[in-house]
């Protein structure tokens, strides 16, 4: 099956850390453009957080940098979100997204971060 399955959330206190995880199938993988992590909280759009791209470049929302880490390993066919220091207001719900080639998008399902006492 073609998807991507997201992992990893919890709750955690401030000033914790988390690592998330992106499973993708080996297709998207193999094909893939761009992977980016978005997170929603309540009554809030939808923003992204960090995405890389297939030579492994990076880039990150002001927000988290410094505090979140994106990272790929194309053996596993994962992409990873390392997130320390986290905040209260990074409590959300976080997707990841696949662009392959052509353009064609694949979300995840999402896992929920909670970040508080």
């Amino acid at each position: 099956q073609v998807q991507v399955v997201e992992s990893g959330g919890g709750l955690v206190q401030p000033g914790g850390s988390l690592r998330l995880s992106c499973a993708a199938s080996r297709i998207i993988f193999t094909y893939f453009n761009g992977v980016g992590w978005y997170r929603q909280a309540p009554g809030k759009q939808r923003e992204l957080v960090a995405s890389v791209i297939r030579s492994g470049s990076t880039n990150y929302a002001d927000s988290v940098k410094g505090r979140f880490t994106i990272s790929k390993d194309n053996a596993k066919n994962t992409v990873y979100l390392q997130m320390n220091n986290l905040e209260p207001e990074d409590t959300a719900t976080y997707y990841c997204k696949a662009v392959v080639h052509g353009g064609r998008e694949y979300w995840g399902q999402g896992t929920q971060v909670t970040v508080s006492y």
